[in-house]
């Protein structure tokens, strides 16, 4: 029964890749229509049809998105965008409710995750249409906004909006191959025997920084955390727990400093449509890189 639930969220998020594809092949005048829809139709094939494909098959459609984009073969195509007077109009009607939905998508989530038998990704997707009935209620926009804003929103994120699921799988690859051994040789050079501070500063700089260059919080904790966190700090008698949690969030240190981390920082800047896509990045540095100073004190505080 899950599976079937969860299949379903992912079809219904195969339609709205292949709605972006339309529309750019609509646009008479986007330079690149055709290689733009050609990327947004091979991602809905993989998010519809994956679970009945052999491996291969996904793989090779991977890396023909992959190549589109690295040679900027997919870029946005014309929309509908409202005057800035309808806009400021909307604002100005709705006012904080339009933060209603957003709190909605977060409670619903941990609600149908807590008391529903349906696991978590199916949470998500089950507080995904809960809030997008309550945007309706509040707004009493007609239904085909949710497919016309909703294209248009995935068209102004683009490709990056997959970079955190590549990332992710890229994490899992790197632990499966060994890498995480590797930086335990590496490591083991440079931290002398008994220095529990330094261990702890190297294991949760590690994080931030394999974080940064991966994106993904979880794809550098796999990695770092069997190179480092475990032989140096766990097997030392760190307490894992603490170990665990303050090196996972360590991680995520990283995650507000790079832009690998689409989801978080660039996704953020192309809805705001801001004119230096980094400049979320800028304003976060500052608490990012004082928050992983504290979790190096407080991981040699609390886990030994």
């Amino acid at each position: 029964m899950n599976n079937i639930i969860a299949e379903f969220f992912y079809c219904v998020i195969g339609v709205i890749f292949i709605l972006v594809g339309l529309k750019a092949l609509n646009d008479k005048t986007l330079a690149t229509r055709i290689t733009t829809a050609l990327f947004w139709f091979i991602l809905a094939f993989t998010f519809i049809a994956g679970p009945y494909l052999p491996h291969w098959v996904t793989g090779a459609c991977v890396l023909i998105i992959a190549v589109l984009t690295a040679f900027k073969r997919v870029t946005q195509s014309k929309s509908d965008v409202p005057s800035e007077e309808t806009t400021r109009s909307n604002a100005n009607k709705l006012g904080y409710t339009v933060f209603i939905p957003a709190l909605c998508l977060a409670l619903v989530a941990v609600l149908a995750a807590t008391f529903l038998p349906f696991g978590a990704n199916n949470a998500i997707g089950i507080s995904a249409a809960v809030a997008l009935l309550v945007v309706f209620l509040i707004t009493k926009a007609p239904a085909k906004s949710a497919v016309t804003d909703g294209s248009r929103l995935m068209d102004n994120v683009g490709p990056v909006g997959i970079l955190p699921q590549l990332l992710a799988a890229l994490g899992a690859l790197f632990t499966a191959a060994g890498v995480g051994t590797v930086i335990a040789n590496g490591v083991s050079a440079i931290i002398p025997e008994g220095m529990r501070i330094i261990a702890v500063a190297v294991y949760c700089i590690g994080m931030a920084l394999f974080t940064i260059i991966m994106g993904n919080g979880f794809a550098a904790f796999s990695v770092i955390t069997v190179g480092i966190g475990i032989p140096f700090l766990i097997m030392q008698g760190a307490n894992p727990v603490v170990v665990g949690a303050l090196g996972l969030t360590a991680g995520y240190c990283g995650t507000l400093l790079t832009p690998m981390a689409a989801n978080f920082n660039i996704m953020p800047a192309a809805l705001l449509e801001t004119k230096n896509k980094y400049v979320i990045i800028k304003a976060q540095a500052p608490v990012a890189i004082t928050m992983l100073f504290v979790h190096i004190v407080l991981m040699y505080i609390l886990a030994f």
